[in-house]
């Protein structure tokens, strides 16, 4: 079976999409929550989701939040390809038949 450059493309552009959109969600969240602690009245509330938002992130990363954003971002990455891979598939079965 020869692979398409068209499929190959679209893998890489599905993989890389799908790894850094939940990276730039968790960015966007934080970046909102940092505007928002600056509200005088806002800044406890903010802060304490920050900080829950961190401890979630290095639950997935053996304690570092970095790290759990990059797990979290690979995983999506994964899952975004093998369904770009299945419906190339399904693609290809559904046209010869």
């Amino acid at each position: 079976m020869v692979m398409s450059p068209a499929f190959i493309r679209s893998l890489l552009l599905t993989s890389t999409f799908s790894f850094a959109s939940p990276l730039v969600l968790i960015g966007i969240v934080l970046a909102l929550l940092s505007a928002i602690a600056q509200i005088p009245l806002m800044t406890a509330i903010a802060q304490v989701a920050a900080e829950k938002l961190l401890q979630f992130l290095a639950v997935f990363g053996s304690g570092d939040s970095f790290q759990g954003a990059l797990v979290i971002g690979l995983t999506c990455g994964l899952v975004g390809a093998l369904f770009d891979a299945y419906a190339f598939y399904r693609h290809q079965n559904l046209r010869d038949s």
